[in-house]
Parts: C-alpha cells; structure tokens; sequence
C-alpha cells in the first residue's frame, strides 16, 4: 500500500477536487472566508499551537526552527491527542489530506511542521500513545 499524501494549502486558495480531505489545522477561523468557500471535511483546532506558543513565535521566520521545535513538543502533550489520533485515521483512511492553514507564508507557518511531523512519525507509533 502507498503511503497517503499529506498536503498543505493556503485556506484563502480555491478548493480542488485534488484536495481529497481537507483539513482546517488552525486555532482560529480564518479571517474572509465563509464556511462555504472554505469546503472543509473538518476543523481540528486543538492540533493548532497554543495561544501561548503562536503569540511567542508571531510568525518570526527567524524564530522558526525552534517554533518548530516547541511545537512537535506540544503535539505530544495529552490535550492534542484525541484530534491528533482523528487527524491520523483520516489520512490511513483516504488517499489524501489536504492540512489547511491560514497564514501568508507558505513556507513558515505551523501546518508545514504539522505535515513533516506526521510523515515522520509512523502511524503505529502515535498510536501507542493512546
């Protein structure tokens, strides 16, 4: 079986049949874009950094690596797991999962750690944190 494709989108991009599942990976909803525009399978906001974290890195691209870091930390604290485990199943389910995030910068930005951290992590690993 080939592994699925996990993809990152700007949520202000138009929606394409390509996208498979999408996925809103961001704490807020977006500003200007109505839920029908948007085309969402579902809002995972609990696996969004912390206000905490998002307010201290403040999209400072120099601040990124260990934005990063912090934020891989944060994925494996408890409150994240329920959505994290949700976000797995639909990417072993489906062809394709499209992560969706708000940010300008396509390059930095929380969802592209996200989708690295997932293909990173075997999906037998993560769920022997249940």
């Amino acid at each position: 079986m080939s592994a699925p494709k996990i993809e990152v989108k700007r949520i202000y991009d138009d929606a394409d049949p390509t996208d498979g599942i999408r996925v809103l990976v961001d704490r807020l909803w977006p500003r200007g874009v109505s839920k029908e525009r948007a085309e969402l399978d579902s809002w995972m906001k609990q696996v969004a950094p912390s206000p905490e974290l998002r307010a201290w890195w403040n999209h400072d691209p120099e601040r990124f690596d260990e934005f990063s870091q912090k934020y891989e930390h944060e994925l494996s604290d408890d409150v994240h797991q329920e959505e994290l485990q949700r976000l797995i199943e639909l990417i072993h389910t489906h062809d394709r999962v499209t992560l969706l995030f708000g940010a300008k910068d396509e390059q930095v930005n929380h969802a592209v750690v996200l989708q690295d951290f997932l293909r990173r992590h075997n999906a037998s690993e993560l769920d022997d944190r249940k």
